[in-house]
């Protein structure tokens, strides 16, 4: 027997097993997203030394993978909306654990980094979908809120666990690294099967698509990650790094020209009227940035300078993480009574204190009296930040561009994290050059960590302008009030079912 339930708002106060176990599956694959962005750092030495790569080739396991990622990011976005975010997730899911065993398998420098590319092109096809799917089951307010804190919760876990993990793996062999993400993918691909049902309005979205937008779009994100990547090593003056550059200027350039036109867009550009939309995406591209250069910095201190293991550096960073874990239910809460655009700027200050705080470094700095303070300030921004962005990225945006609207603070998150690293390490590499003297290499640490931080005030000059929007302009964006733990048309497919 089948029961017809009108879409719409439901007002049950509760999540069924059914909503947490689909939640679930998503935030496992977004964990999974994130955890290989960072696992992968602590065994690239293993790596090189079994596999004899150079260290030109290695950074392109790491930067295969951004690639990838940040490439395809607003193409994975558009096909949600238009293919089906279920069946785009799913699909995308089965590659990621496909390539994830690929990896753990090559005896190939090449074969790794093509493995590594392809499950960064996954990622940027469940990323997307993923998050579309809970900003079009959860209403808007209070549940949508909830729901996004536990997601972002997730992908911070997955970050900040995968330096612990790598570092105790790579030490039974940097293969595990690679294949241990497989049959968690494996097992949320069956349970997502099972527990993602087909939702109304998912079908196919009549119309063409911009065949021109995917591939001049797609293009100049691609090149412009790979410039970036590749300026240190070919000079960020050279002929090479300009001309690319030039040409990521024309295929944008040709991309915004045709999206102006077409009747079906990539990227429709009126989705940018929506100042919470513009906002968020330029905080991410500064957060995501500040953070990757951060870690970057932070890491190759506490190893070549202090002298810590892989393992003691993976857990002096971890109390971070541990702060982004153990919050989403709080920061939830400060979303509903605030709003994002009050919580974010907190959490952009709160990280730009932290990296500040970071400048003390010595040759004798300890954990209580540098890393920890500054870890804790971060993870508290970070916990604030990330889940403020997500909301806002999203409030106020159709149904039918959610795909769309996630995509594009996706890519401002990865591109973010490509630009700021690539410049966070051409500034170090000046700075320290070929020193071996600690203080010497304390010369280029420190301007190193005050680009981090003046990225990160940036952020916050960029938030405050939401915090600072007359009375009538927040009170138009508020959003609709609803019952906490209110969800939309995953469960009425669920009853439906019934």
């Amino acid at each position: 027997m089948h029961m017809h339930v009108a879409y719409g708002a439901m007002t049950d106060t509760r999540w069924t097993p059914r909503i947490w176990g689909a939640l679930v599956v998503l935030c496992a694959a977004m964990f999974l997203d994130a955890l290989d962005v960072s696992m992968v750092g602590v065994a690239l030495p293993s790596i090189g030394a079994d596999l004899h790569l150079s260290d030109s080739a290695l950074q392109w396991v790491v930067s295969g993978y951004v690639l990838g990622y940040g490439g395809l990011l607003l193409l994975g976005g558009r096909a949600a909306d238009l293919l089906g975010r279920r069946r785009v997730f799913l699909i995308a899911l089965a590659v990621f654990a496909g390539a994830s065993l690929l990896g753990g398998l090559v005896d190939s420098g090449p074969l790794l980094i093509g493995a590594r590319f392809l499950k960064g092109i996954s990622a940027a096809f469940t990323a997307p979908a993923g998050l579309s799917i809970i900003t079009t089951t959860f209403a808007e307010g209070p549940a949508r809120n909830r729901a996004l804190s536990i997601y972002t919760t997730c992908s911070a876990a997955g970050f900040s666990l995968g330096l612990v993990i790598s570092g105790l793996l790579t030490s039974a062999g940097w293969r595990l690294t690679f294949l241990m993400p497989v049959p968690i993918a494996l097992v949320a691909l069956l349970a997502g099967i099972k527990l993602l049902p087909r939702q109304r309005g998912e079908q196919r979205t009549s119309g063409g698509y911009d065949v021109a937008g995917a591939i001049t779009g797609t293009a100049a994100v691609l090149l412009l990650v790979f410039t970036v990547t590749e300026a240190q090593g070919a000079g960020w003056l050279s002929l090479r790094t300009l001309g690319s550059l030039l040409l990521v200027a024309v295929l944008a350039a040709a991309f915004l020209l045709i999206e102006g036109r077409t009747a079906h867009p990539l990227v429709r550009l009126g989705i940018f009227r929506n100042a919470g939309v513009r906002r968020a995406n330029l905080t991410a591209l500064t957060l995501m940035g500040s953070y990757a250069g951060f870690q970057f910095v932070a890491t190759l201190y506490l190893q070549r300078l202090l002298d810590w293991s892989a393992l003691e550096t993976a857990l002096g960073l971890l109390p971070g993480g541990a702060i982004v874990a153990f919050s989403a239910g709080s920061v939830s809460r400060l979303l509903d009574r605030f709003g994002p655009e009050r919580v974010l700027p907190v959490g952009v200050a709160s990280m730009a204190l932290g990296y500040a705080l970071f400048l003390r470094l010595d040759e004798h700095s300890s954990f209580l009296g540098l890393v920890l303070p500054s870890m804790l300030l971060i993870g508290a921004g970070f916990a604030l930040g990330f889940p403020s962005i997500n909301v806002a990225a999203t409030n106020g945006v159709p149904d039918d561009e959610q795909g769309l609207a996630s995509g594009l603070v996706n890519t401002s998150l990865q591109v973010g994290g490509a630009i700021v690293l690539a410049v966070t390490t051409a500034v170090l590499t000046a700075g320290t050059g070929t020193a071996t003297d600690a203080h010497a290499q304390l010369a280029g640490y420190r301007p190193a960590l005050l680009l981090v931080t003046g990225t990160t005030t940036l952020g916050l000059l960029i938030a405050l302008t939401g915090a600072l929007r007359s009375p009538r302009a927040k009170a138009a964006a508020e959003p609709v009030s609803v019952p906490d733990y209110q969800y939309r048309p995953l469960e009425q497919a669920v009853l439906s079912e019934r």
